[in-house]
């Protein structure tokens, strides 16, 4: 009887010490630690500080409409997410604000077409059963054409216009008053490679009219419903760039709209990268694919079923945005309806990740789940009787 007694008293003992431990702030289930009444991380965060990613606490801001003002008078068109060397800034040369676009030069398997006025012997007609693609000159491996009188010309590298110039001078010994033209038939030494999220990828050859990037995109059929219009990456001469067509369409930012040279690789991505998680105490956690990286906080707890009217606590709804040189934390306190105006104004990013935290009940009533199992067998272990040492517990 003293060997029962006292393990019931050591049990006794056992459960004092888990209900203080519980009442202390339930840190022995993990998971179960309250996240309110906070002004800064509870963990060390990577943060930007000059030159040097350092582990820092950051302040929690309050989601207020002075905090969404502020946001949006710094709105600038994103440039890049800091995931990969695609953050260079549209390459300058080439582009819309570089002055008048440049003229098409004349490469290896481009086809021209020669006319000297008043010459016809010097003029290979088309004829009714040739194309003025099968009768035109094509520009030979060398950068060459052969033309009669002139010989062999080297036209690579060169407009149409200094072409005609060449061929002027040269007939000029033979010919008085040259009238020639020159004139382009086939379009085949330059071209763009468009791959990705379009309708139609492949080859799209550079003409005379200047090609740029929504032109590239439109020729290969434009986006598929899976495209992230702010992830456009040019590669040129082995340099990659974010083009965002997004910004261009939100913003009127055409300096995105570069112009496109021989050899450059359109590559768009796909949105799968535009993700947004809602956790806690929601109806639906998990994550929600960003629709051309428009989202509001109001709108993700919405797709996830809005909280838990029996589970959350209104008052500490967190957003916690980790994907920049220097993180953020905000708090929208929801206890009134009309706080979900501010929810609706606030913009989201992707790799956000929403939070809304329990209520404490729910917490204590969670610790208490837990600890019931385990109280409940030793209580019945302790009271169980054994026949074989007269209803005494064995002597051990």
């Amino acid at each position: 009887m003293k060997t029962s007694s006292a393990v019931c008293g050591r049990i006794r003992h056992l459960l004092i010490g888990i209900a203080v431990s519980v009442l202390a702030g339930c840190s022995i289930v993990p998971g179960n630690q309250s996240y309110s009444d906070r002004e800064e991380s509870a963990v060390m965060l990577p943060v930007q500080q000059g030159d040097a990613l350092l582990p820092a606490k950051l302040k929690i801001k309050p989601i207020t409409a002075e905090l969404i003002v502020d946001m949006f008078n710094a709105a600038r068109p994103p440039i890049g997410d800091g995931t990969s060397e695609a953050t260079k800034s549209v390459p300058r040369p080439g582009s819309n604000d570089s002055g008048p676009a440049p003229e098409y030069k004349l490469g290896p398997g481009d086809i021209i077409s020669i006319i000297v006025w008043d010459h016809p012997e010097l003029t290979i007609p088309a004829g009714s059963f040739r194309t003025a693609e099968q009768a035109g000159t094509v520009v030979a491996d060398d950068g060459t054409i052969y033309f009669p009188y002139a010989g062999v010309v080297k036209v690579q590298g060169k407009t149409t216009g200094e072409v005609r110039k060449i061929l002027s001078a040269k007939l000029a010994r033979y010919i008085e008053q040259v009238q020639l033209d020159v004139r382009m038939v086939a379009f085949r030494s330059q071209q763009v490679y468009v791959v990705g999220e379009v309708n139609k990828p492949g080859i799209q050859q550079v003409t005379d009219i200047p090609m740029t990037v929504i032109e590239a995109v439109n020729r290969a059929g434009g986006f598929t419903p899976e495209a992230d219009y702010s992830r456009v990456l040019l590669t040129r001469r082995g340099t990659t760039y974010l083009v965002n067509i997004q910004a261009m369409y939100d913003y009127g930012a055409t300096e995105q709209n570069a112009l496109l040279e021989n050899g450059d690789i359109i590559n768009v991505a796909d949105r799968s990268y535009n993700k947004i998680f809602v956790l806690g105490e929601v109806v639906r956690p998990g994550s929600q694919l960003m629709n051309k990286k428009r989202s509001t906080l109001a709108e993700a707890l919405s797709d996830a079923g809005y909280i838990s009217q029996t589970t959350s606590n209104p008052r500490w709804i967190y957003v916690m945005r980790g994907d920049t040189e220097t993180p953020e934390l905000f708090h929208l306190d929801s206890r009134l309806p009309d706080a979900m105006l501010l929810a609706d104004r606030f913009p989201l990013r992707p790799r956000d990740v929403v939070y809304v935290d329990a209520a404490a009940v729910v917490r204590w009533q969670r610790v208490v789940s837990n600890i019931l199992p385990t109280a409940t067998m030793l209580n019945v272990t302790s009271q169980t009787q054994y026949p074989l040492f007269g209803g005494k517990q064995p002597p051990y």
